[in-house]
């Protein structure tokens, strides 16, 4: 955990939205001048009788803000914001190193919401666009997952890699 940074200071925070109104606040905090990161990935719903790709949130309930400390009651007062995700009732700053991971800006087609884990084989990826993303190594149907997790929300997401592009951290 960082130290808190002083009032003025811009930093990226975690805000905690009510259910299905991300897009809205993301739209909504952009209009009005706040850099906003939400990540999307591509689901693919079927019904019976149509198929359709749907942009989902990769972390559902939550909007990520580079905001000073100021700022946070006129995050507040937008419509869905329920909350800042906090540590002893002050906003947590999120770690540089998570939210350059967020805004490298993946593909919605080879990344997907994933289980926090903590455990197993540490890898960094050595590839271009994910070059220097360290994760946790998985294996699915003999196919290389590398798992991002963000610590401050407990939430990860798991990226397809190529075997050869990940290389084990000591």
């Amino acid at each position: 955990m960082t130290l808190l940074p002083e009032p003025d200071q811009f930093r990226w925070y975690v805000a905690y939205i009510r259910s299905r109104h991300e897009k809205s606040v993301a739209r909504q905090m952009t209009d009005s001048g706040i850099e906003c990161l939400l990540p999307m990935y591509r689901f693919d719903r079927r019904w019976k009788d149509r198929r359709k790709q749907l942009d989902l949130p990769l972390f559902p309930g939550y909007v990520f803000l580079q905001i000073s400390l100021q700022e946070r009651l006129r995050v507040l007062r937008v419509p869905g914001v329920v909350n800042f995700v906090s540590f002893n009732g002050k906003p947590a700053p999120l770690e540089d190193s998570e939210v350059e991971v967020l805004r490298r800006g993946f593909s919605g087609d080879g990344i997907q919401p994933h289980p926090f884990i903590k455990v197993g084989r540490r890898v960094r990826v050595s590839s271009d666009p994910m070059a220097g993303l360290d994760g946790v190594l998985v294996r699915k149907k003999d196919r290389c997952r590398v798992v991002l997790s963000i610590e401050l929300i407990q939430r990860a997401v798991c990226v397809e890699v190529d075997e050869a592009e990940v290389a084990a951290i000591c």
